[in-house]
């Protein structure tokens, strides 16, 4: 065995290329048996295992800087560090499923955001020129599908700018990003990746001209000067050497040999270079290679020889929506999908099935979504956005400035709110109900349950003259919660006996944490202490009725699955001061720092977000009001 042997990537220099393609397949079959076991990114990273050797062997980490746009094909460039314990990948104290600084000085960029790789390296790439260090590298892995990503493009506007500062470009071409790539970017690679290089036909020309007497070398060398021309007849690669980029490629990305080749004359040059590098995502795994999908881009846990689940999946939040779309769609007419690239994981695929010609695929780019959405109201059709959480505050001055400012009726459907876990702090969905709380007439729903959720994604898909937003949790939809009654807009969900004139404490429970905040009613009863709980659904803008009702009430207490600053509680406290309504209030929610990677129960509890740890502190802010000390001390969430 090979791999046990690479403790760092200089392990890999005293290998010949037979035992390079030997160690290949033991990292594959590593990736997929461990994999297997927790779950995560199998399919991007069976793709790059000979290009990540290749990268390694060519340049000199740490100190040359190779660096992986999105990260989730980190895997066998975390083997080849020296990480080789994938027990616990994506779980508390485990591997990170993205690059992480605090695992390794080989790891750069945590960010697992997409299109950014080429921003961190002509940053890297500048202050190796500012500090005179001609000795190091920067390396920039970026895949077909982020080079759809706007930021991608700025990026290499300014990289072609600087025609002598170093710096390598490598386009892992593997035709998807989840799903297939789409757009005229990929319809170019297209073309590069399906017709014969003109290296191949310079080099067949010049073997025939050079045996033709007199003439032959005179044309065979005015044939190459016409290169360029060439290029773009036999792979028009011209758009990237139009920028003033030199192109290599495209290159077999499973023929380590050639990658080396490749890699080493795009170090020695002395400008910004792009390998093209054609890989198959999923190579080697037949399970993999045949879901058309997404290639097992990410997979839970699953049978290492048949690729199927371990457990049958219940029914999860974005397959509600999915159903509920449809549905809506053959209701009107009217309404369209767009999707950044995520058309499976957002759960648009099935509206894409039933309304083809009515679906949009804008690649990585959520910021163009957001402003092609609002062309798209403008011309009279209601768009519908579905993106995860945390995408959206990419696209946070296009909802304000192109849809918000315009009164467009575009409804924005986000998945994976609130805390998602296992994939780190940049996958959280903690901002989205802060960020948007700035946004002037945007109306923003929480639903608690499956039905409140298609039920909200109706009355959202109304709105016409401005932005609404409807944000759900990952994962299993949780069981119906019932209201008992209704306060304005808001559903009651607890309310204390008749007998109680005035309650202690009014619970203000945001979206899929109902159940949790029926749980705190509980233990406050159980405290002796009587509690309303009420469901806003439209936490933006808050409930007019909410003023009074609170007014009725000793104690305010909110819960979110959010981010605590500028969230619902500071919303609802400023509704309060606004209304003249002097309560105390007590916000919980997600507190404002970057979670490690965990199971969402776990990070619920080290941040204080469960119902015992409420209910205890509740219990002392009411005992307080009451004269009464001998509480337990209430524990902060910060």
């Amino acid at each position: 065995m090979l791999l046990p042997r690479i403790k760092g990537p200089r392990d890999l220099d005293r290998l010949s290329q037979e035992e390079l393609t030997q160690l290949a397949a033991e990292i594959r079959s590593f990736l997929v048996d461990a994999v297997s076991k927790t779950g995560g990114h199998l399919g991007p990273n069976l793709g790059v295992v000979e290009l990540t050797i290749a990268l390694h062997r060519v340049f000199e980490s740490p100190k040359d800087k190779v660096l992986f746009d999105t990260g989730h094909q980190a895997y066998v460039h975390k083997l080849l560090t020296g990480r080789q314990d994938f027990a616990g990948l994506r779980t508390k104290n485990g591997l990170s499923g993205y690059p992480s600084r605090a695992e390794s000085d080989h790891d750069v960029i945590e960010n697992s955001h997409a299109s950014t790789v080429l921003g961190w390296a002509d940053g890297l790439a500048k202050a190796n020129e500012v500090l005179g260090r001609e000795d190091h590298h920067v390396a920039a892995v970026i895949g077909d599908g982020a080079l759809t990503g706007g930021m991608a493009w700025e990026a290499l506007n300014n990289i072609a700018a600087a025609k002598d500062r170093p710096l390598v470009i490598v386009v892992n071409d593997n035709e998807r990003s989840y799903g297939p790539t789409i757009g005229g970017l990929a319809n170019h690679l297209a073309t590069l990746r399906t017709t014969d290089g003109y290296e191949r036909f310079l080099a067949r020309g010049k073997e025939l001209l050079e045996r033709t007497p007199v003439v032959g070398k005179p044309l065979f060398e005015t044939l190459h000067g016409a290169k360029k021309g060439l290029k773009d007849f036999i792979a028009p690669q011209g758009m990237f050497e139009d920028l003033g980029l030199k192109y290599i490629g495209p290159i077999d990305g499973h023929d380590i040999e050639a990658l080396e080749s490749a890699l080493q004359r795009a170090k020695r040059f002395s400008g910004p270079v792009i390998v093209h590098c054609l890989t198959q995502k999923g190579r080697g795994y037949t399970p993999a290679l045949e879901h058309e999908a997404d290639r097992f881009h990410a997979v839970g846990v699953i049978h290492p020889d048949t690729g199927l689940p371990v457990k049958t999946a219940a029914a999860s939040w974005t397959s509600v929506f999915a159903d509920e779309m449809v549905k809506i769609g053959h209701e009107r007419p009217d309404i369209v999908g767009i999707t950044a690239a995520m058309l499976h994981p957002v759960g648009l695929n099935k509206f894409a099935e039933a309304f083809p010609d009515r679906i949009y695929d804008v690649g990585i780019a959520e910021q163009h979504g957001a402003t092609s959405a609002a062309g798209l109201a403008t011309g009279g059709v209601h768009p519908v956005f579905a993106v995860y959480a945390t995408f959206l505050n990419r696209a946070f001055d296009q909802v304000l400035m192109d849809v918000a400012l315009h009164k467009c009726g575009v409804t924005f459907v986000l998945d994976r709110a609130g805390v998602t876990g296992d994939d780190g702090a940049s996958h959280n969905g903690m901002w989205d109900m802060s960020i948007l709380q700035v946004v002037p007439g945007l109306r923003l729903a929480a639903p608690r349950d499956a039905e409140q959720l298609r039920a909200q994604l109706r009355e959202a898909v109304e709105v016409k003259d401005a932005p609404t937003v409807v944000r759900f949790s990952k994962g299993v939809v949780g069981p119906a919660v019932p209201a008992v009654g209704r306060i304005g807009g808001m559903d009651v969900l607890r309310a204390p006996g008749a007998e109680v004139t005035r309650p202690d404490v009014l619970l203000v429970s945001v979206g899929a944490l109902a159940p949790m905040c029926l749980e705190i009613a509980d233990l406050l009863d159980k405290q002796g202490i009587s509690t309303t709980v009420v469901d806003p659904r439209w936490v933006k803008p808050v409930d007019e009725a909410l003023a009074p009702l609170a007014e009725r009430h000793r104690v305010v207490v909110t819960v979110e699955d959010n981010g605590r600053a500028g969230g619902v509680g500071s919303a609802v406290s400023q509704a309060l001061r606004d209304a003249g309504v002097d309560v105390p209030l007590r916000d919980f929610g997600i507190p404002q720092r970057f979670l490690d990677h965990a199971l969402r129960k776990e990070i619920l509890a080290e941040i204080g977000l469960t119902a015992p740890d409420i209910a205890r502190q509740v219990t002392g802010l009411v005992a307080k009001l009451d004269g009464r000390y001998d509480s337990e001390p209430a524990a902060t969430v910060d």
